[in-house]
């Protein structure tokens, strides 16, 4: 079993077209079905990828001193790195050390009134050993943004939406995240988690592979590998799309094993979100649709999916990263007492 393979070319050309109306009646059945595609055509420079996929490289090829000076605790954006079974997923650490970014935002100021999850938005951490690396991650950050604003139009229409239903949450403004993601060798044959199961708490996922495989995906009781093909960006849906659509659109479960020997499988998640303050009210569904819908507002803890973006995007980090709650929303996570 394989995961569909969609080309968002012909609707790039022409959203209108038969081909363009092909592609939008294809990926909105694919995710309602499978709920993961290999989206291909996508018009981003192939070297554009390969770049990044580089300077990722030279990043964990740091030593580790240097990589721990921009440690993701010093930030309430929860930016930086996370040096390896320090995020946890479903209570267990991940084996896998991350670089976290977003776009270059101001942090709120010390002693705000405003809600906690304001603290999401702030300044990048980059490495001095790789000076690079920030230009390359922007631009790659910027590239996709404009993919998944057209994969966003292409849902709508095959939802029998206006086109711009979904997107003014990130026209202009976004609040997008990236992850570069790298999965060594496991250290024993005791377990293999580099992600564990769950599924994306936002909008869309576009994930970036090098040529080592890992990323599993529940279909149907069967965990299916996602292989790496070159060119494509792997597309799943999160929660918040989920529940929008009455669960018409899946936010199927998956994880990433890690490699039991050799190169590191090293990846880049690009999580589409929109700004924090955008919610994803129901969408009214035609007929048709609405009868193939099955009912899912909860996430894979039992938690009800918030349809305020920043409210459910914070729930999830903090569950995490709780080094970086602790450090900074010790408010949130152990409140004074009232009165």
């Amino acid at each position: 079993m394989s995961l569909p393979v969609v080309d968002i070319a012909p609707f790039l050309a022409d959203a209108e077209g038969p081909a363009g109306r092909r592609f939008v009646d294809e990926l909105r059945e694919h995710l309602h079905g499978v709920g993961f595609v290999y989206l291909s055509g996508h018009g981003v420079d192939p070297e554009l990828d390969r770049r990044l996929l580089n300077v990722g490289e030279q990043f964990f090829a740091l030593p580790e001193q240097d990589r721990r000076a921009i440690a993701i605790e010093n930030s309430a954006a929860f930016r930086g790195y996370t040096v390896l079974g320090d995020e946890r997923t479903g209570g267990r650490a991940d084996w896998r050390d991350q670089l976290d970014y977003g776009p270059e935002q101001t942090a709120p100021p010390v002693g705000h009134d405003g809600p906690a999850w304001l603290r999401l938005r702030g300044p990048n951490q980059w490495p001095r050993g790789v000076p690079e690396l920030a230009e390359v991650a922007l631009d790659w950050l910027q590239a996709v943004h404009g993919v998944g604003v057209a994969v966003m139009q292409a849902l709508a229409v095959g939802l029998g939406q206006p086109a711009d239903r979904f997107t003014t949450g990130f026209v202009p403004d976004h609040d997008l995240h990236v992850k570069i993601i790298r999965y060594p060798a496991r250290p024993s044959a005791d377990g293999d988690q580099g992600v564990g199961l769950h599924h994306d708490s936002g909008v869309a996922t576009f994930i970036l592979q090098n040529e080592v495989s890992g990323l599993q995906v529940l279909v149907d009781g069967e965990m299916v590998t996602a292989e790496p093909i070159p060119g494509t960006y792997v597309l799943n849906l999160g929660a918040m799309m989920q529940t929008a659509t009455n669960g018409y659109l899946r936010a199927t479960p998956h994880r990433v094993v890690s490699p039991a020997k050799g190169p590191d499988r090293l990846s880049v998640a690009l999580f589409f979100n929109p700004t924090f303050e955008s919610t994803f009210e129901a969408v009214e569904l035609p007929a048709s649709l609405a009868a193939a819908a099955t009912p899912d507002h909860t996430d894979l803890n039992g938690d009800t999916i918030r349809m305020l973006f920043g409210e459910n995007n914070l729930k999830v980090r903090l569950r995490s990263h709780p080094d970086v709650a602790r450090r900074h929303y010790a408010d949130v996570v152990d409140p004074p007492p009232a009165g």
